[in-house]
């Protein structure tokens, strides 16, 4: 068994997810469009948009697709679990072009680097770098 994210968008899920790969995450690893050929098309508006894509880099899965009824993005958040500092101050500050910063990068009460933001396109997400034996 393994838990894999599935985000849903109304009609970004393409700039989103070239966002994500920009950032250095990973690559789309498979995608089927609304209306292609074989593929149900129950919104003509949304013929070309993404009906299902994963989204792969290292130690990183999750999936995406646009659809009408999709709901704003809240209660659910991206961990990642970095062991390098500057790599993850890199990294929170690429996801963070256009968001929103809720917590800022720092050594927290439990010790480790972390930080929390919403990206430009409403997916929380929280960078956690384990401090342990570090000065």
């Amino acid at each position: 068994m393994r838990l894999s994210n599935y985000l849903f968008f109304t009609t970004q899920c393409e700039p989103a997810l070239a966002f994500y790969a920009a950032c250095g995450l990973g690559n789309v690893t498979e995608i089927m469009r609304h209306g292609e050929p074989g593929m149900p098309l129950r919104n003509p508006a949304l013929r070309g948009k993404i009906m299902h894509a994963k989204f792969e880099g290292p130690g990183i899965c999750f999936y995406a697709s646009d659809n009408d009824d999709a709901e704003p993005m809240r209660g659910s958040a991206h961990i990642l679990m970095m062991d390098d500092q500057e790599a993850t101050t890199d990294l929170f500050v690429r996801l963070a072009d256009g968001g929103t910063i809720t917590t800022p990068l720092g050594i927290q009460p439990w010790g480790d680097y972390y930080g929390k933001l919403t990206d430009r396109f409403g997916v929380q997400w929280m960078l956690n770098c384990a401090m342990v034996g570090r000065v």
